[in-house]
């Protein structure tokens, strides 16, 4: 099997899956030097940049590159070739000795880079799947998607309220609801209260120090909020990669905030810069006034929990997130929330069409 100098793949990779992959890692192992050439079209939803960073990180021996290409595909038309192949000479410099491709175009791309074609599953019997496939259903193409590409397009719940309100309990069984469904459902995911842990942590230090020490003698500084909501940002992204298409979270980095105001009073600017920076496609505000409050020794508020379900609903309306207000027992909390999930699942994901090609 003969051994190339440098070798090219190209695509839009509009998102990148595994039979993206399996043409890049053939390429690699027959080339000294591969370059993955990304292009993307502006009228596209899916920035360059990230498809550029997710197929680097699938394949971080390969150099990968972007270019934007907004001229319409049309193979007919050499003046069209000839204006594509600016694009991809300009983006790819050094001589290319061949071409691996998937794709009918691969002849003619391969002649016009000098460079040999080498075709790859021409016909998707290894991993049959395309990037249409994928935009049209995601769900339905999951088993064929990397981490980054599942955690860009994971539908993220967030359950947040006041204390002993049941975030947890409603969390854990919307987990088990989809996990029940089978197939790559079963993979569904919750994150839980990163800054439940972080007070335990708290707590046990005091006592080490003062086997007496309860809650009542746990303080917090302004600078402790920003370390929590970037660890639940982190394990919240984690458990993206490697779940179904929808992550339960109990509570997130904007929810942070509302803590940060309910110890000490005010906003912490740090974890307002980081929370709008984050991605969350609904949330489930679990109200205070049909579960009774129950002290687990990390918890003296009984008396905030009114105002906190307000301040929580108040923000969520400023910001213009997308939320539902459960309340009543466990099993009418769990299917009006099921039903919401449904709603938000049952919508898909909108991707932009590419730009028209004329074969």
């Amino acid at each position: 099997m003969r051994r190339y100098g440098h070798g090219l793949v190209l695509g839009k990779f509009y998102p990148p899956h595994a039979g993206h992959h399996h043409l890049v890692r053939t390429a690699q192992d027959r080339c000294d030097r591969l370059t993955v050439l990304v292009c993307a079209a502006t009228v596209e939803s899916v920035p360059l940049a990230d498809r550029v960073a997710w197929m680097r990180e699938e394949h971080p021996g390969a150099d990968v590159v972007g270019a934007v290409d907004d001229i319409p595909v049309d193979l007919t038309d050499p003046a069209v070739w000839e204006a594509h192949m600016a694009i991809f000479r300009e983006a790819v410099a050094r001589p290319v000795d061949a071409v691996f491709t998937s794709e009918a175009y691969g002849t003619e791309l391969a002649r016009r880079f000098g460079a040999e074609e080498v075709c790859v599953d021409p016909d998707r019997t290894l991993f049959p799947v395309s990037g249409t496939a994928v935009r049209a259903d995601p769900a339905g193409c999951w088993d064929y998607l990397g981490p980054a590409v599942r955690a860009a397009l994971t539908r993220r719940v967030v359950v947040l309220g006041a204390e002993s309100t049941g975030t947890t309990t409603l969390s854990r069984a919307l987990a088990e609801h989809y996990r029940r469904r089978g197939g790559v459902w079963s993979g569904t995911g919750w994150v839980p209260e990163y800054g439940r842990r972080y007070s335990e942590e708290k707590l046990a230090a005091a006592r080490a120090a003062d086997p007496a020490a309860t809650w009542a003698d746990i303080t917090f500084a302004t600078e402790e909020f920003p370390v929590i909501a970037r660890r639940q940002d982190a394990l919240e992204e984690a458990a993206a990669r490697l779940g179904s298409p929808v992550l339960f979270c109990d509570t997130d980095s904007f929810a942070t905030g509302i803590w940060h105001e309910r110890y000490l009073g005010g906003r912490n600017a740090e974890v307002e810069e980081g929370a709008s920076r984050t991605r969350r496609d609904l949330y489930l505000l679990t109200d205070h006034t049909d579960v009774p409050f129950e002290d687990d020794g990390l918890r003296d508020g009984p008396h905030l929990r009114p105002w906190m379900t307000g301040r929580f609903r108040e923000e969520l309306e400023r910001t213009g997130r997308r939320f539902l207000l459960v309340r009543g027992t466990r099993e009418e909390r769990l299917r009006a929330a099921v039903a919401a999930v449904d709603a938000l699942l049952a919508e898909g994901r909108h991707f932009a069409d590419p730009l028209p090609e004329t074969r």
